[in-house]
């Protein structure tokens, strides 16, 4: 039978020499950054950390494919943008990906197939998914060397649309689509991710969000007890409920708060003082800031809010927040602490968007979780590469697909021998030299 992969093929002739090509290049990986990310993997150790909350039920005389080695191999393909299961039907015989998760590329086993993969995606059962839940916080608590005086942590949800009738999933009437809209919160001021959670395609109510950050809090206390933790959201988060329990166990918040008559009416004499004030300089746009005390009839109390005040030619725009934060000026709590936020919307764009954590298929809601909890571990490997990259570089702030780009998707030829495996690169890399510098900074440290 011939074999089509070596067949050659013609280019346009080039100097009037003629060009062919054929698939014939010898044991070759596309993805020969894939060993920076193992060596992320080995300095975190999430695998393993994962692989642990897993009973295997299997008898180890016939075990094949350790937990810790299907979940390595599934990470490492998302982390390389191959987001489906299917794709390692074709990767577990790369040489790259081979020897990035310990294996010979050449003498060694060939990685996991596809049904491996999708049968521990559906094996953990409800308390072993919440396990896995727990230990991304835990992983995030880990990236500490030691317990920081503060954190402020950013809470949103965004639309996962689903192709079929998935356990979890509602037709949402704003997205007009039938989805489901997990839950992500992020340390914004380090990238880090905290917890993914799904959830149906609906508006989360008060009691679900005080449940979540009451669980999410309580995991960070036992390994942070002193740290003072700030919980940022907008309006949808600053539900009465929520804003209690914060209150009642010292958690510090910061919420949008919805406009309504009785706000405007509070916030009349400020607003009409910029309406006013822009008018006499006509200027085109100009902002000020008020604080009142404002104590909605189900809150049963009053709170600080803030509000910003924009007065345009068009007319008066007013966004209110609601904190139980002591300190600061109005201006302060909105344009510096509240606005920030919208960082957490770029990161969930790496986690959903470029490392498509939006492929939740699976019917069951369990599998969708754990699919969730291997993109955050991909997530982290990406992240762990780029902290890696010196701060004066671009690639040190560069979105997941342009790291993915200059500095994993790099051709290189395996080749093993008796005694060593080599990995040949291309000479004109463009980024050999920082390739060659965050491959020698994700090095363990000597003895």
């Amino acid at each position: 039978m011939s074999d089509d992969t070596v067949a050659p093929f013609l280019f346009p002739a080039i100097g009037r020499k003629k060009v062919t090509a054929a698939f014939d290049g010898g044991r070759i990986t596309s993805d020969g950054g894939v060993m920076l990310l193992a060596a992320a993997e080995r300095r975190i150790g999430i695998a393993d950390r994962l692989a642990r909350l897993i009973a295997d039920p299997r008898n180890p005389l016939f075990v094949t494919h350790s937990v810790a080695d299907i979940l390595r191999a599934r990470m490492l393909a998302i982390a390389c943008g191959y987001e489906d299961a299917d794709d390692l039907d074709h990767l577990r015989t790369d040489p790259g990906f081979k020897l990035a998760c310990g294996r010979l590329p050449d003498s060694g086993r060939d990685l996991c197939s596809q049904p491996t993969v999708s049968r521990w995606e559906n094996a953990p059962t409800l308390r072993e998914v919440m396990r896995l839940s727990y230990a991304m916080i835990d992983a995030y608590c880990a990236s500490y060397a030691s317990p920081p005086a503060a954190v402020t942590l950013d809470i949103d949800d965004t639309v996962d649309v689903v192709h079929g009738h998935q356990q979890l999933s509602l037709f949402n009437a704003h997205h007009d689509e039938r989805c489901f809209m997990p839950i992500h919160v992020y340390d914004i001021a380090t990238s880090r991710p905290l917890a993914i959670l799904l959830r149906p395609g609906k508006t989360p109510s008060g009691h679900e969000v005080r449940c979540h950050i009451r669980r999410l809090v309580r995991r960070i206390r036992s390994h942070w007890p002193t740290t003072r933790l700030t919980i940022r959201g907008d309006g949808h988060y600053g539900r009465p409920e929520v804003m209690a329990w914060c209150e009642a166990n010292a958690v510090d918040y910061i919420f949008g708060l919805p406009g309504n008559a009785v706000l405007n009416r509070l916030l009349e004499q400020a607003a009409d003082d910029v309406r006013v004030r822009r008018a006499e300089a006509q200027a085109p746009v100009l902002r000020g800031y008020a604080e009142i005390r404002y104590g909605a009839k189900s809150w049963g109390c009053e709170r600080r809010v803030s509000a910003r005040i924009e007065a345009t030619t068009l007319g008066l725009d007013i966004r209110c927040v609601v904190t139980n934060l002591s300190r600061g000026s109005a201006e302060w709590l909105y344009d510096t602490l509240y606005c920030a936020r919208g960082q957490a919307e770029n990161l969930i764009k790496l986690h959903k968007s470029q490392l498509a954590s939006d492929r939740t298929s699976c019917r069951s809601a369990l599998a969708n979780q754990v699919r969730l909890v291997l993109h955050t571990a991909a997530y982290w490997l990406m992240l762990t590469v780029r902290d890696a990259i010196p701060k004066p570089q671009t690639l040190a702030s560069a979105e997941f697909t342009t790291l993915r780009m200059r500095l994993l998707k790099i051709a290189g030829r395996i080749t093993e021998t008796a005694t060593r495996v080599r990995i040949a690169f291309a000479a004109a890399c463009p980024e050999a030299e920082l390739f060659r510098g965050v491959a020698r900074s994700l090095q363990p440290a000597g003895p």
